[in-house]
């Protein structure tokens, strides 16, 4: 099935595409998200029209990631944790104790844009990027330090 993207899908397209999918992804998953329109003489008429004014629309919103990019390359996030003599964390610092963090920082980023290979499981410093917008990627400092014992 053929179908015109109107949102940017990671791994399949961006604003505007023409794009093969499965039926079913396109019903059960693109379509009631409003991410596609299927694609029809009318439809592709009417996605030239709004691609000039989508293309606004994210060159506005490019200008706002940068602007939050800059705000977030500046910050340091201080996560402390248990660990064992040789640095080694019990447990593990994973994109959602960060976005927590972010939070309590006034800073609103959604987990899954945190480009977190895999959680952090030693102590040091870290630098992670967020993406904000598909060419816009900021990057943090996390300082995993051991967290104090109290006796």
């Amino acid at each position: 099935m053929q179908v015109i993207l109107r949102e940017d899908v990671t791994h399949l397209g961006e604003v505007g595409d023409l794009v093969n999918v499965k039926s079913g992804y396109a019903r059960n998953f693109l379509f009631p998200r409003g991410l596609a329109v299927q694609a029809n003489d009318r439809q592709i008429r009417r996605v030239e029209h709004e691609k000039r004014i989508i293309e606004a629309r994210v060159a506005k919103a490019r200008g706002a990631a940068e602007a939050e990019a800059k705000k977030l390359n500046d910050v340091v996030i201080t996560v402390e944790k248990s660990a064992g003599e040789n640095g080694k964390l019990f447990g593990s610092v994973t994109a959602m104790e960060i976005e927590a963090l972010l939070r309590d920082n006034d800073f609103t980023v959604d987990r899954r844009r945190i480009l977190l290979d895999e959680n952090i499981k030693n102590l040091g410093e870290y630098e992670l990027g967020i993406k904000l917008h598909r060419d816009v990627t900021a990057t943090i400092k996390v300082l995993v330090v051991a967290r104090a014992e109290s006796e």
